[in-house]
C-alpha cells in the first residue's frame, strides 16, 4: 500500500486512525486471472508485495483516490470499478493504524500499462493460482473481491470489462470459467446468453487465424446491466 511523502511514512507511527484505498485490478493473462502487485522496498515489509493504494488526500474522497492510484500505477482510467469492502483490523498494517477501504477493477491486459517509482523494487502482473508473498492483509482483500465478482458476474454483464469490443462467443466463454475455474457446457451457455439479448452479432469473423473462421459479437451496451446469467 503506497502511502503520501508528505507524512513521513512510512517512518512516523501514527496517533489517530487514517484512511487509504486498495485497489484489486483484475485482468485475463494467458488465460489466467491475475492482479497488479507491486514489489516493496522499505521494512519491515521488504520484498512482500501489495496491491496498488494509498492515503486518501484531504482534497478527495475515496473514488477520486481509487482514480488517481489507478492513473499513477496503471496508466488506465474509464475502467470499470466498484467499492469492495472496508478492513479495519487493529493490527492490519505494522505502521500504524490504517483502515482500507478496498475495490476491485476490470481491465483487458493490453489496456494496463504498469508503472512504477523508485520508491517500489517492482510491479507485475500475478496469476491468482500463483501469488507471492502479500503484504498487510491484502491476500484478504483479493480473496474478497474474487468471491464479488464470481458473484457480480451470475446477475450482470460486467464481464465486457475485461473483453475487447469485438470477441467470439468462445472468447467470452473462457472469460467466465477463467473467472469461476470452472467449465460451462457449451450450449447451455450459447443458448442462455444469445436469449438475454446482452450480445449482437456482427457481420464478421474473425480472419488471419489458424482454425475455421468464427463469429464476432459485441455487447450492446457496454455498461453494468442486470440479468440472470448463470
Amino acid at each position: 500500500m503506497c502511502m503520501q511523502h508528505k507524512l513521513d511514512y512510512p517512518q512516523k507511527q501514527f496517533e489517530h486512525a487514517i484512511v487509504a484505498v486498495d485497489v484489486v485490478i483484475f485482468t485475463i493473462l494467458d488465460s489466467q486471472l491475475s492482479v497488479l502487485l507491486l514489489e516493496l522496498k522499505e521494512a519491515p515489509l521488504t520484498g512482500k508485495w501489495a496491491l496498488p493504494g494509498g492515503l486518501v488526500r484531504v482534497d478527495e474522497d475515496c473514488d477520486q483516490a481509487v482514480a488517481r492510484h489507478l492513473q499513477e500505477k496503471a496508466n488506465v482510467s474509464d475502467i470499470y470499478t466498484e467499492q469492495l469492502f472496508t478492513f479495519s483490523a487493529i493490527d492490519r498494517d505494522p505502521h500504524g493504524r490504517v483502515i482500507s477501504v478496498s475495490y476491485f477493477t476490470l481491465a483487458p491486459q493490453d489496456k494496463l500499462h504498469p508503472q512504477t517509482t523508485p520508491r517500489y523494487q517492482g510491479i507485475a502482473l500475478h496469476p491468482l493460482s500463483r501469488l507471492p508473498d502479500l503484504a498487510y492483509d491484502h491476500r484478504q482483500i483479493i480473496d474478497t473481491a474474487l468471491s464479488r465478482l464470481r458473484s457480480k458476474i451470475e446477475y450482470t454483464n460486467v464481464v465486457y470489462s475485461l473483453l475487447p469490443k469485438e470477441f467470439t462467443l468462445t472468447q467470452l466463454q473462457s472469460t467466465y470459467e477463467v473467472i469461476l475455474g470452472r467449465p460451462l457446457d457449451k450450449r447451455n451457455f450459447r443458448k442462455k446468453i444469445l436469449s438475454l439479448g446482452l450480445v449482437k452479432s456482427l457481420d464478421r469473423t474473425t480472419a488471419g487465424l489458424a482454425h475455421r473462421p468464427a463469429q464476432l459479437y459485441a455487447f450492446i451496451n457496454r455498461k453494468p446491466t442486470f440479468a440472470n446469467i448463470l
